[in-house]
């Protein structure tokens, strides 16, 4: 009877402990086993696996994509001006056993491996190749980072670089900079417009000169919007052949007022002048008084 008892508790000793031995992990994890302290060569998963405790001792390790969020960092560019940039981060594991067995925690390992990637190489950069060529650091960024968590198995497929933030005194003069450059370049347009206004108006008057009917349809227009206004103004509408009468007598009024400015009297010949100025400079006698 004793006996039967001590079978009955080996064998369920026996059954919790294969029990306990069962372990399931999903289609992203491996399990990384180490067998009396000796790495196993291919780690185990996914699905049901055996670890034989405490001969066994299993790690799981998820292959999934990480979000790195790379916190502010305080930097320096070349040309001496402080900003502060952040970042995010996007790896995974490839090698399961690498990852483990390499470094001690890969995750804060590449976290910090990024913070100071971040700050030496955007340090190298000024601060106008930092707010424009994003691309370019982003994937230098990616480059290094990748080659120095590939021993751990870690493969660091993109960087990119969030936000930068600058200066008060920094954005002040960058909004008074780019009013300047949009200033400059309103003159600029501005000038183009008066040109190309003069060059049509220089066009318009040498085509009225060769057409006069165009004047007088020049002339209609005018009055037909000056009538579509609601004003009270009163136009009264002159033929232009009308006026054309009047142009002789101005250019005969515009002549005589230019000849009526002339000098009246031409200068005298040299032997006129000193005859008139001997009379007028001769002393007059005068009779003696009785």
């Amino acid at each position: 009877m004793n006996l039967l008892y001590i079978l009955l508790f080996v064998f369920g000793f026996l059954g919790l402990y294969l029990f306990s031995a069962i372990n399931v992990l999903a289609e992203y994890e491996r399990g990384v086993v180490f067998r009396l302290g000796r790495l196993l060569d291919v780690p185990k998963g996914p699905g049901l696996i055996f670890v034989f405790w405490p001969i066994d001792r299993m790690v799981r390790v998820s292959l999934r994509t990480v979000v790195l969020d790379v916190p502010p960092q305080d930097i320096i560019t070349r040309d001496n001006v402080t900003v502060s940039v952040n970042a995010v981060v996007y790896f995974r594991v490839l090698e399961a056993a690498k990852a483990v067995v390499d470094v001690e925690n890969y995750l804060y390992a590449t976290s910090q491996l990024a913070q100071t990637t971040l700050r030496s190489v955007l340090g190298e950069y000024e601060l106008d190749d930092l707010l424009s060529s994003r691309e370019q650091l982003n994937e230098r960024l990616q480059t290094i980072l990748d080659k120095h968590t590939d021993p751990w198995g870690i493969k660091v497929s993109m960087v990119e670089v969030k936000t930068v933030d600058l200066p008060q005194t920094m954005q002040r003069a960058m909004s008074k900079q780019a009013e300047a450059e949009r200033e400059k370049r309103a003159k600029f347009i501005h000038a183009q417009g008066e040109l190309q206004a003069a060059e049509a108006l220089l066009e318009a008057a040498q085509t009225i000169a060769r057409e006069p009917a165009a004047l007088q349809l020049r002339y209609l227009q005018t009055l037909t919007e000056i009538g579509v206004e609601k004003n009270t103004t009163v136009v009264f509408p002159l033929p232009m052949d009308l006026l054309k009468a009047f142009t002789p007598l101005v250019n005969g009024a515009s002549e005589a007022s230019a000849v009526s400015k002339e000098p009246a009297q031409r200068a005298l010949p040299p032997s006129d002048a000193e005859s008139v100025l001997d009379t007028s400079a001769a002393p007059v006698e005068r009779e003696p008084a009785r």
